[in-house]
C-alpha cells in the first residue's frame, strides 16, 4: 500500500513537472463539507502543509453540517471575489453545486473536486478521490465472504449519507451491494433495490448521532438485522452504540469506509469488521500542487489511466482476512491512518 501511495504521488509530480517551483503570490481555497469530521480536518491539515511548503496563501471554508450547500456556494463566491487561483471542494450537494462551480471556472479558477465527484464529474476541472465504488465493493465482498452461506439470508441495514444522495454516498452504497452480491437497479441512486435482504436505507449525515438514530430506526423495522453498512466510521460508531443499547453488539457485522485512526482502532477492537481506508492528506496535498502548476503555466491535472478521476488509492483494513479479497492488517492500517 505504501508503494501504491508513493507511485500515485510520483505520477502526479511527473504530470505537474516543474511548474510548482515558484508559487509565491498564488492563493487557493479549500471548501469542505464540515470542519469537524476527522476526514475533513485531516484534509485541511494536508492542504495547509503543502500550501506552506509551496508559499501559497490558503483560505479554508466549511459548511456548518454535512449538507450545508448554501455555505459552500457563499464560499465559492468569496473565492472568486478574492481572485483565488483555484478551489478544492468536497461538495455537499454534488448536482446543485455545478452552477457556482461553473461560475468559478468561467472566472479563470481551477476547480478540483476532492473525494466526492460532481454530477457530472466533468463539471470540475479534475477530481482527486478514492475509488468510492471500489471502497464499497471491497467491504461488500469481505462481508459476504465472512458470512459464508449465511449471506444468502442476511438482514442488512444501509446507513447512507444524505437524502440528496451525493455521489460519494451513492458510489459506496452501490459498491457495497455489488460486492455483497445484490443486484442494483439504477447505479446512480440508492434505495431502489428490490432484494429482500435490504431492511432499510436511512441517512446519517455522516456523524455519530446520525448513525445512532438511523440504526435505532432500522432496528425498529427489524430487530434481527445482522449486517450494517455505514457510509463512514463516525456513522459506524453511532450504529454500534445503538446495538449496544439492545445487546446486539456481538452478533451484528458492521463494515465502513474511511480508515481514520479511530476507525482502525474500532477494527482492532471488533466494533467494525472491516473498513476501506482512504487518504485525505494525499488528496489535499496533490490538489494544492495542481493549483500551483495551473497558476504557473496553465497545466491541467490528468486522470489515472482508464478512470475519470485521479485515483488516490484505497485499501481494505481488517483483522480477519478472507480468501479472494485483498486486505491489509490492522497494524498496516494503523501506520497509514489519519486523524
Amino acid at each position: 500500500m505504501k508503494k501504491l501511495l508513493a507511485s500515485s504521488a510520483l505520477a502526479f509530480a511527473a504530470m505537474s513537472g516543474t511548474a510548482m517551483a515558484d508559487a509565491h503570490g498564488v492563493s487557493a481555497c479549500l471548501i469542505t463539507k464540515t470542519d469537524t469530521n476527522p476526514f475533513f480536518v485531516k484534509m485541511r491539515e494536508g492542504a495547509e502543509a503543502k500550501a506552506e511548503e509551496l508559499g501559497i496563501s490558503l483560505n479554508s471554508y466549511a459548511g456548518t453540517v454535512d449538507g450545508d450547500h448554501e455555505s459552500q456556494v457563499a464560499a465559492i463566491e468569496t473565492c472568486i471575489a478574492n481572485g483565488a487561483s483555484g478551489i478544492l471542494i468536497t461538495a455537499s450537494d454534488t448536482a446543485a453545486i455545478v452552477e457556482p462551480v461553473q461560475q468559478a471556472r468561467d472566472a479563470g479558477l481551477l476547480v478540483i473536486a476532492l473525494d466526492t465527484p460532481l454530477e457530472p464529474i466533468d463539471a470540475a476541472d479534475a477530481t482527486f478521490a478514492t475509488d468510492n465504488f471500489l471502497a464499497g465493493e471491497l467491504i461488500g465482498r469481505w462481508a459476504a465472504a465472512a458470512m459464508g452461506d449465511a449471506a444468502a439470508d442476511a438482514k442488512i441495514a444501509m446507513l447512507d449519507l444524505a437524502i440528496s444522495q451525493p455521489t460519494v454516498g451513492v458510489l459506496r452504497d452501490q459498491g457495497f451491494l455489488t460486492g455483497f452480491g445484490i443486484d442494483v437497479v439504477d447505479p446512480n441512486m440508492w434505495g431502489d433495490e428490490t432484494d429482500e435482504r435490504i431492511i432499510c436505507n436511512e441517512v446519517t449525515a455522516g456523524n455519530e448521532e446520525g448513525g445512532r438514530t438511523a440504526m435505532e430506526t432500522c432496528l425498529a423495522a427489524d430487530p434481527d438485522i445482522n449486517v450494517v453498512y455505514t457510509i463512514n466510521e463516525p456513522a459506524a460508531a453511532g450504529a454500534y452504540e445503538a446495538l449496544v443499547a439492545v445487546g446486539r453488539q456481538d452478533d451484528v457485522l458492521i463494515v465502513s469506509v474511511d480508515g481514520g485512526c479511530p476507525g482502525v482502532a474500532d477494527v482492532a477492537d471488533g466494533v467494525i469488521g472491516a473498513t476501506s481506508q482512504q487518504y485525505p492528506l494525499l488528496m489535499a496535498s496533490l490538489g494544492i500542487e495542481a493549483i500551483a502548476a495551473y497558476a504557473a503555466d496553465g497545466t491541467l491535472p490528468e486522470n489515472t489511466p482508464g478512470k475519470e478521476f485521479f485515483d488516490t488509492g484505497v485499501a481494505l483494513v481488517t483483522g480477519e482476512p478472507v480468501d479472494g479479497v485483498d486486505s491489509i492488517s490492522v497494524e498496516e492500517g494503523t501506520e497509514l491512518c489519519w486523524g
